[in-house]
């Protein structure tokens, strides 16, 4: 029984690292997802609405259950309830990831890593919750200095009175200023 639960978790690992990369960001998709992820990339603090999400993706996770336990029994229905478990995971970490701080070594690579694709290329990095798919792809990049515009900065980041980065995360990330218009 094993198996379909691995199984489950592997295809939403797979299918985040699909949607982000050839949905959220082509910039020919006009699709719901590609909309709201674009808003996501393009203000600080937005994230979809958990009621709009639950709405889309419960039917199809109802209707994928129902075929996989007519089609596979148990093992079926085994597949989809980790893959729907393995997504619910990813959104509650996804959220936390842009809200909170790290915490550990676990928490400041995925934060990293995540970051990096929000503001040093969003062309790599797809993978929210693990990097194996930009691995297979050939998309990941080392975060290197990321640069955080100001009006982007998550809050657990800055000094409220300077803007810059706190100390604690001044080695991984710098807080970049607009440039301002200069008086003749």
């Amino acid at each position: 029984m094993l198996t379909p639960v691995v199984l489950g978790a592997a295809g939403w690992s797979l299918s985040e690292y699909v949607l982000h990369r050839w949905v959220g960001h082509d910039p020919r998709s006009q699709t719901e997802f590609a909309k709201e992820h674009r808003a996501h990339h393009a203000q600080r603090f937005y994230f979809a609405p958990t009621a709009k999400k639950v709405a889309y993706v419960a039917p199809i996770m109802l209707a994928g259950g129902a075929l996989a336990w007519w089609l596979a029994g148990v093992a079926g229905a085994a597949f989809v309830a980790s893959y729907a478990a393995t997504y619910a995971s990813y959104e509650m970490l996804h959220r936390r990831l842009h809200t909170h701080g790290p915490r550990g070594r676990i928490g400041r690579f995925l934060r990293r890593h995540h970051f990096a694709h929000h503001f040093n290329g969003p062309q790599t990095n797809h993978g929210v919750t693990s990097p194996v798919w930009d691995v297979v792809f050939r998309t990941l990049r080392a975060p290197g200095l990321i640069k955080v515009p100001s009006k982007l900065a998550m809050t657990w980041l800055t000094n409220p009175e300077t803007g810059e980065a706190l100390p604690e995360y001044a080695s991984d990330y710098v807080v970049v200023q607009p440039l301002r218009a200069v008086a003749a």
